[in-house]
């Protein structure tokens, strides 16, 4: 099985979140249409920007946590790594 960890952000790419699953699509889904209260659907976060896959749920959880305490400026070096423009990620 697949696990993956994501970055989403608004529009704007001002607010971003991190967060782990191991069905991307149904996620980003959930995300986009608002099924889930908190954070992502009060801010109107749900533009995938970036993500990496792991076999290891463990791993992923571990990256997940590792990501959330980097720096925002670490964080958006990560994302231009791979979507120098930010652009939404279709899955």
């Amino acid at each position: 099985m697949n696990y993956y960890i994501y970055i989403l952000t608004n529009w704007n790419n001002k607010v971003m979140y991190i967060g782990v699953t191991n069905d991307l699509e149904r996620r980003i889904y959930e995300h986009k249409h608002k099924l889930i209260d908190g954070f992502t659907k009060k801010y109107n976060v749900s533009k995938l920007v970036y993500f990496e896959t792991t076999t290891d749920a463990y791993a992923a959880i571990s990256r997940e946590k590792q990501l959330k305490n980097w720096s925002r400026e670490k964080k958006n070096w990560l994302v231009e790594q791979k979507n120098p423009n930010w652009n939404e990620i279709e899955l």
